[in-house]
């Protein structure tokens, strides 16, 4: 205990006398962070964009087209088998969804590009109202709204919006009372509105030959099953029960978004990148140090000073240094995030930032163990040119 107690005021003294040096690596580290949490965040904020609603839903499993390769808007089945669905044991509740995309005109005169989803009310796919209400009528004109849309505009619950959508090669105009708004609900890196499916049917974006034709589909049927029930076993049981569709549960789906997995692939992958960067840094400045004091080493070892002390000594160095830069990062990373607009897709996930944070703490060490190695290797002799 005595000798880590003077390898700590060692390194404390080091650190004071030369503070000027070690601020710099500090700020340098805390560039490094600054980086890296902005990574997990960008990382974070890209995926809740494209997974949220999914994340979110309250089902179990999804019902896909077989064909469909598990990917929402390839997947087309009938929506008269929701209600086999229901009737297959195990299974609590099941709803349609349907996706499409439009955009509501602001009274500034701009436009906010949404996702437009078709639920049925109080089923598996529409999301709990936070402000409002839910949905009421399968036919009604309302729409419950992703609070992004109150955020990124002066959009109020009770408030009557206009939607434009494609139909055809002209633009059609819709008129909505917003009834609820609800919380979390990103899809595709648009804010999600929700309607009845038959108002989704009228409103969304649809080709010459469909004008005028109603539709009987629904991209996907979300599936809630009884708390006793076996997922998998329902799973099987309603394939069976039904020809040409293919499950997935959430965290699959989720997984053959479009895009998702290459997308947090690359953002990971430059994590990753970032923090080698890091211990090379930190690893690079620290032997330069090593190999500036071989001689004060060289004395301290032959005063009698034991290699525990001196690898102590370092280590505690190379963990103060990196603790302080990680500390300055932080808080700035913390400073920048409170400027940020809501569109921009930056989220400081508690996990994903405290994993970034306990990398960051180990790179320092990490980085510096080769100087560690060689400062306990020095022979006092040489090192005082005696020998």
């Amino acid at each position: 205990m005595k000798s880590i107690s003077l390898a700590a005021y060692l390194a404390a003294q080091e650190v004071w006398r030369n503070r000027a040096r070690f601020l710099l690596v500090s700020l340098v580290i805390a560039l490094i962070t600054l980086l890296v949490l902005f990574i997990a965040a960008l990382g974070e904020g890209l995926g809740n964009s494209n997974r949220q609603y999914l994340s979110n839903l309250d089902a179990d499993f999804l019902v896909f087209l077989e064909q469909s390769d598990l990917i929402i808007p390839s997947s087309r089945v009938e929506r008269s088998i929701v209600r086999t669905a229901r009737r297959v044991d195990g299974v609590l509740d099941a709803g349609p969804i349907a996706t499409s995309n439009t955009a509501i005109l602001l009274e500034n005169g701009d436009v906010l590009k949404v996702s437009l989803i078709g639920v049925e009310p109080g089923r598996p796919g529409e999301p709990p109202a936070t402000q409002g209400r839910g949905l009421l009528g399968e036919q009604a004109q309302e729409v419950v709204v992703d609070l992004n849309v109150l955020q990124r505009s002066s959009v109020q619950v009770g408030d009557v919006i206009t939607v434009r959508s494609t139909q055809g090669t002209k633009d059609q105009f819709f008129t909505l009372t917003v009834v609820g708004a609800t919380v979390g609900q990103l899809y595709t890196f648009q804010p999600s509105i929700f309607v009845p499916y038959a108002t989704w049917d009228d409103i969304r974006t649809k080709s010459d030959a469909e004008i005028g034709r109603q539709s009987s589909t629904v991209n996907v049927i979300a599936v809630r099953v009884n708390l006793d029930a076996d997922s998998l076993a329902v799973q099987t049981s309603l394939k069976s029960r039904i020809d040409n569709v293919a499950t997935a549960d959430i965290e699959t789906a989720i997984q053959n978004v479009p895009g998702y997995s290459a997308q947090q692939g690359t953002v990971q992958t430059q994590a990753v990148f970032t923090l080698l960067i890091g211990v090379l840094v930190i690893g690079g400045f620290f032997q330069i140090q090593i190999l500036q004091k071989v001689p004060q080493i060289g004395v301290l070892k032959a005063i009698g000073a034991s290699n525990l002390i001196v690898g102590a000594a370092a280590i505690i160095q190379i963990v103060l240094v990196t603790f302080i830069g990680v500390a300055i990062g932080g808080f700035l990373s913390f400073l920048f995030s409170l400027s940020f607009p809501p569109t921009t897709p930056i989220v400081f996930n508690g996990t994903s930032t405290a994993i970034a944070i306990v990398a960051l703490l180990v790179i320092g060490p990490l980085g510096g163990l080769v100087s560690i190695i060689y400062a306990v290797r020095i022979e006092p002799l040489k090192a005082l040119r005696l020998s």
